[in-house]
């Protein structure tokens, strides 16, 4: 405060950040070194939620005043948090949990996924779900088997790049695929299914991406060179190009089949989701993939990109090659996640079932 008042800046609010509330004492003296008005002097302690935040901050006025500082007494209107008040209860009143299982190689920075963290935790507010996040090592379920994957109840596999792990995650979402165990696979995670399903299931053991093995005989996953953007221009894209610069970004249109539960789950059959990567499907193996089971149930808008994978003989087995999670909020959740956590629900709801038959 001194050093801003000595360059002449009086603030109009202060907030003070705590781990507690802090006392009305305490920020009365703080008002009257300040010069700020005791009103004006907000206590932001730490909460069970982030979410509560909001409707704590609205309780000691703080959006009135801002209100009243810009002179706007007369062109808004009166709050209303209900909305954001049921998200905070539903939140605070799960009646089951789920446990998850995320795959990745930045586990030891759980930010980086911090995205994904949110919408899973949207989904869980919207069906009343205390979701469990495990973050597992992919390079660890490489070294050590899938024994980290007994126990959960969906597994996610999420966006990256670097070859670090890869064969992990491939191991994961075998496990999944042969176990019944939910699946949502995301960017990468869409790539790795694919490779993992032609490795497997249609038998071409050496399939893989060429942004990991250049020289494979199968590349399923490869470079393009050119596509159509949503605005209907065209990009192109060179192998050894910027990565930034030759990336597929920003919102896409996807056209959703008739009829599958990636379309069930959205309830529309045109979407716009957001994108960020650079390899895509080889469509040279889509008969040999298709034939053997797998579903394409989402194309780009002019339908030469696979968008959205399943495979109809699983439960749950769902992989995009866009980024839901950018999309979700705590008020609207997001459908695709909903659908995810509904699906995790189910299988802990069948596993525990089978554990308390094993211990009568």
């Amino acid at each position: 405060m001194k050093e801003l008042r000595s360059i002449g800046l009086q603030p109009d609010i202060l907030i003070c950040r705590s781990s507690h509330e802090v006392p009305v004492e305490s920020l009365r003296k703080i008002a009257l070194f300040t010069s700020v008005e005791e009103r004006a002097v907000i206590s932001c302690q730490d909460l069970s939620s982030i979410y509560a935040i909001p409707g704590d901050l609205h309780r000691q006025g703080l959006d009135h005043i801002v209100v009243e500082k810009l002179g706007l007494q007369n062109k808004v209107k009166a709050v209303d948090l209900s909305e954001w008040n049921q998200v905070v209860f539903n939140e605070s009143h799960a009646t089951e949990q789920v446990e998850i299982a995320m795959v990745g190689k930045y586990i030891g920075l759980e930010d980086a996924y911090k995205s994904l963290n949110e919408a899973l935790r949207h989904a869980g507010i919207h069906s009343h779900t205390k979701v469990n996040i495990h973050y597992i090592d992919a390079e660890q379920i490489e070294g050590q088997g899938v024994a980290a994957l007994a126990g959960m109840d969906a597994i996610l596999v999420p966006g990256g790049f670097g070859n670090r792990g890869i064969e992990g995650k491939i191991k994961a979402i075998e496990y999944a695929r042969t176990h019944n165990v939910p699946y949502l696979g995301i960017c990468l995670g869409m790539q790795l299914a694919l490779v993992e399903y032609a490795r497997h299931v249609v038998g071409l053991a050496q399939a893989h991406s060429t942004e990991f093995a250049v020289n494979t005989p199968y590349p399923v996953i490869a470079l393009i060179t050119e596509w159509i953007a949503g605005d209907g221009s065209i990009e192109k894209r060179e192998g050894g190009g910027n990565l930034g610069g030759t990336m597929r970004l920003g919102g896409q249109e996807c056209i959703l089949e008739k009829n599958t539960l990636i379309c069930e789950l959205y309830n529309q059959e045109i979407i716009t989701e957001r994108h960020r990567h650079r390899y895509e499907v080889n469509n040279s193996y889509l008969s040999d993939l298709e034939k053997a089971g797998l579903k394409i149930s989402g194309r780009s808008k002019e339908g030469h990109l696979v968008e959205v994978i399943e495979i109809p003989q699983h439960p749950w087995f769902v992989a995009c090659q866009f980024h839901p999670e950018f999309t979700s909020t705590p008020r609207e959740g997001h459908p695709l996640f909903s659908g995810y956590i509904k699906a995790a629900r189910a299988f802990a709801q069948v596993r525990n079932a089978l554990k308390v038959q094993a211990s009568a």
